[in-house]
């Protein structure tokens, strides 16, 4: 496992117009976190405490990128495998986004939204994520990886004079027109 931290993302290019990230502008904070773990249920697992207790560490809500680090590690674990190859996490915020990637060496089993049979006890993974998350997508990278990401808006919420970034409600429209 190896772990970075910095004050600029590192991520893999955007080649698709419609999943760019979010924008540096002039002025927003950038904050970023970088691990790198086994292709295994521990890894999957290790991928969501350690970005847990990092959005803490950066006073950011736990829900719903908790749950949206479980499902794509879990994903890059269950179909991104290969054995030898590990799989990379990158948390980054950008003004009042917060951006997961999940970076697999499986470039050549692209991910798809699938609806499942009620009594099914797996493959709900991207349902969850496309409910949890303001926008979601997957970038090819060079040759043999993908990431899948997910946005997630944030917002500066007072509490008592001081501010604390807090979640955005869910009751209004979501970015990419869904609700």
């Amino acid at each position: 496992m190896s772990l970075t931290y910095g004050s600029t993302p590192r991520h893999a290019g955007d080649v698709n117009q419609g999943t760019r990230g979010p924008e540096n502008h002039l002025g927003s904070p950038v904050r970023h976190f970088s691990l790198q773990l086994s292709p295994t249920p521990r890894g999957a697992r290790l991928a969501r405490l350690l970005a847990t207790e990092q959005l803490r560490s950066w006073g950011l809500p736990v829900h719903p990128a908790e749950h949206i680090v479980a499902e794509l590690a879990a994903n890059a674990v269950a179909h991104g495998r290969v054995p030898g190859r590990d799989f990379r996490l990158l948390l980054y915020v950008v003004g009042d986004i917060l951006r997961i990637e999940v970076t697999d060496t499986r470039g050549d089993r692209l991910p798809h939204l699938r609806q499942g049979e009620p009594d099914d006890e797996s493959g709900r993974g991207l349902l969850i994520v496309e409910a949890l998350a303001d926008r979601w997508g997957v970038v090819p990278g060079p040759p043999p990886r993908k990431t899948v990401w997910a946005e997630v808006r944030t917002a500066v919420v007072p509490t008592g004079g001081a501010e604390r970034r807090g979640a955005v409600s869910r009751g209004g429209r979501r970015a990419g027109g869904r609700r």
